[in-house]
């Protein structure tokens, strides 16, 4: 009865093109004309019920599919994406109320006036009001409303029978369910984003002493944001303070840990306490946050008049440092320290003297992780990526950190996908003295 198109309803986490796929599978082969709305308070999410004595039901126009027996001024007349408020005594509304499909001879009095206005001229304005049958079905989901559809056919065609209307809210029940997992979908994405759109802006930042590029590749097709952080944070003293971190998991809940710990710790960073006392505070707060422990940080200070860099690590891959030599290594910190979350409260600072201008790579460990090496094996390919990358760069081109950064982002890797990759460059220049 419907056309191949219903095959691919729900295929789609998209709230509007779940909507095309479901007036697609309804036009042309079981009616002209078939559109989709969905009431706005729940598009919105209002948790609030509807009042049932409300004048109008508002609703948003999703989706509309004209076919070729039907005339084109429907859709400049109904534009999808329309708000629309109905009142009360229309049969979208009844439908809605009674919780059953409404069938009807012609156009109620309402879309009329509407098609009316929409017309050009006495003779297009009776073909768009030229209808043999007009179907309106409510849309349920586990048994509150949540929109309608309506069907329409010409006064060529049989009218709509009982054997339709049922087949029409078979169709609406399936394409309820996907219309909630694409809009829970689009929720969590609009979440993703506001995340992600917290850590700092753009591709490079320059501070006190240093030039910073940093990025983020979520693990998993279409993930916006995970549990990795990074963050460049301004300390007292002119000294600058630049962390990654990796909260376990994937999806909302690491999401979740990732804000906490990376607010906790801009917090903390306004005070003027040394590193390894920050990190300790850290550990403290991790343990009482549900989803936070066992997460792993490493945490750079950098002093441009001082010339030196303090670094304290918990449980995390070690920085590398590319110093004047060329040659980048790993950094042998005093202590790896224990990852958050574990009440160590043992955090000791490796204090590095930095009087020439140097290159420092913090990373997550989705860098470095290998089915076919151990992680020092992928340490160290990964400091050689970066001297290659940095002998590949033009030194006087101001984008060379954001490329190098993008450049060693998307570096091969032994386990492709399976976990957050997240790196942090600094170029550290000290102060002259």
């Amino acid at each position: 009865m419907f056309s191949p198109a219903a095959d691919v309803i729900g295929s789609e986490l998209d709230l509007r093109l779940t909507g095309s796929h479901v007036v697609h599978a309804l036009t042309p082969g079981f009616c002209d004309a078939a559109s989709l709305y969905v009431l706005e308070r729940w598009r919105r999410e209002e948790d609030a019920p509807p009042a049932s004595d409300a004048p109008l039901v508002e609703a948003r126009r999703l989706a509309l599919r004209v076919g070729p027996g039907a005339a084109e001024d429907w859709e400049r007349a109904l534009p999808v994406g329309e708000m629309v408020s109905f009142p009360r005594d229309t049969p979208y509304a009844q439908a809605l109320t009674a919780g059953h499909a409404q069938v009807l001879e012609r156009v109620d009095p309402y879309t009329a006036e509407r098609l009316t206005a929409a017309g050009d001229g006495e003779a297009r304005r009776g073909d768009l009001l030229r209808v043999g049958s007009f179907l309106v079905v409510p849309l349920r989901l586990r048994g509150v409303p949540i929109g309608f559809m309506t069907c329409t056919r010409g006064a060529g065609r049989a009218p709509f029978r009982p054997v339709d209307v049922a087949a029409v809210e078979a169709l609406s029940a399936r394409a309820c369910v996907a219309l909630d997992n694409a809009r829970r979908y689009e929720r969590e994405r609009r979440m993703a984003f506001a995340i992600r759109d917290s850590l700092p802006p753009g591709p490079a930042q320059k501070l006190e002493g240093c030039r910073i590029a940093h990025g983020c590749l979520p693990a998993g097709r279409g993930s916006v944001v995970g549990g990795d952080w990074y963050d460049v944070l301004r300390r007292p003293g002119d000294r600058v303070g630049l962390i990654v971190g990796d909260a376990m998991g994937h999806g909302p809940e690491s999401a979740v840990a990732m804000i906490q710990l990376r607010t906790a710790l801009r917090t903390l960073a306004g005070l003027d306490i040394p590193a390894e006392e920050g990190i300790r505070r850290l550990d403290a707060l991790a343990s009482e946050t549900p989803g936070a422990s066992f997460a792993t940080c490493v945490y750079a200070e950098w002093d441009a008049r001082e010339r030196t860099c303090s670094l304290v690590g918990a449980g995390h891959p070690p920085p590398l440092l590319r110093g004047p030599d060329g040659r980048t290594s790993p950094v042998a910190l005093t202590a790896a320290g224990l990852p958050l979350g574990l009440g160590s409260g043992s955090y000791e600072p490796t204090v590095l003297t930095v009087p020439e201008p140097a290159l420092l790579a913090l990373y997550s460990d989705g860098l470095v992780e290998s089915r076919e090496a151990d992680i020092d094996q992928e340490i160290g390919r990964l400091a050689r990526a970066l001297d290659e990358a940095v002998a590949g760069a033009d030194a006087g081109d101001p984008d060379r950190l954001p490329d190098l950064c993008e450049r060693l982002l998307r570096l091969p890797s032994g386990a492709p996908g399976t976990d957050d990759r997240t790196l942090l460059l600094a170029e550290l220049t000290p102060a002259a003295r």
